[in-house]
């Protein structure tokens, strides 16, 4: 998994790869709201469990004081340092798929418990007609802890599948959506404390979507019109050609933000990043200067954004 810090936005406007920039699963995270933030370099292998299971340290760095790597004692199943290991992560909680259950740990928070890690087990997965749910884009949470009363988990498959289960619940159980427009069918979900609703942004980049978090349903499509500044046309011409991904994002202070990442097989290219407007006509405006924010963006990480002076 790519995790890349984007910091102080003028800096992205150079040519080479941003000093932060690693490429390893499950990288970036804030795990407690209280806490610093931790980037996850990798596991180093030490032995192997009881079970035969492949055990590992947990290597991570401070992300603000830009330290050394620190070597925890705590002890993480191998496993979930690998891209197939997981299926998403929020909140520095990850989410594996096996056998149609999902699981959320906690294995991978510095701060958690080795000996005694946190499993919740949800229902087994229900498949909606000509959907699937072996293949997952990414999961997101609407508060910082699955144990939380409130808790919604949000699970968005690849295709028209999306669903959600509240974790905290004695009797837990999905709530399935189709979503009908296949722009849709490959976003990415993230949750909005703003608006108290999952969203998403289809693959266009124009169209933003919005669940209920109580009613589950799709509502409120707003399109979104796109102004670059300060570019050439011909360094847009030349993005065009690059993979492009794109990550909405929402600030500490309900800004929402869109990221577009762009890339070709050999390197990272640019960041360019959107504030959205949303006045009559929604519209999606290029900045150069995001101000006292940092944006975390990962492959399968639920994007998020807190103070650079934290």
């Amino acid at each position: 998994m790519s995790s890349l810090l984007l910091n102080r936005l003028s800096r992205l406007c150079l040519t080479k790869q941003p000093a932060l920039g690693v490429k390893k699963y499950l990288c970036g995270a804030r795990f407690l709201s209280e806490t610093s933030i931790c980037r996850i370099v990798r596991a180093d292998h030490c032995h192997y469990s009881p079970r035969d299971e492949s055990v590992s340290k947990l290597v991570i760095r401070n992300v603000k004081h830009g330290s050394d790597e620190e070597v925890l004692e705590k002890m993480v199943p191998t496993e979930l340092m690998t891209g197939a290991g997981t299926i998403g992560a929020s909140h520095g909680w990850v989410a594996t798929l096996k056998e149609r259950v999902v699981c959320l740990q906690d294995d991978l928070n510095p701060r958690a418990s080795d000996s005694d890690p946190k499993r919740i087990s949800l229902p087994r997965l229900e498949t909606l007609p000509h959907c699937q749910t072996q293949l997952v884009t990414n999961v997101a949470m609407s508060s910082s802890s699955p144990e939380d009363e409130d808790c919604i988990l949000a699970v968005k498959f690849v295709g028209p599948q999306l669903s959600l289960c509240r974790p905290a619940e004695k009797d837990k159980k999905w709530v399935n959506i189709r979503i009908e427009d296949p722009g849709f069918f490959n976003s990415r979900v993230m949750y909005s404390k703003r608006d108290k609703m999952f969203s998403m942004l289809d693959c266009g980049g124009t169209h933003i979507g919005y669940w209920d978090l109580e009613k589950h349903r799709s509502c409120n499509l707003a399109f979104c019109s796109y102004y670059y500044t300060e570019f050439l046309q011909s360094e847009l011409q030349q993005l065009s050609k690059c993979y492009r991904s794109q990550h909405l994002v929402e600030a500490p202070t309900g800004e929402t933000f869109i990221v577009k990442w762009y890339s070709d097989v050999r390197c990272w290219k640019r960041f360019i990043v959107f504030k959205i407007q949303e006045d009559e006509i929604c519209s999606a405006i290029s900045i150069t200067n995001i101000g006292d924010l940092c944006i975390f963006l990962s492959s399968k990480g639920e994007p998020f954004s807190v103070k650079a002076s934290l």
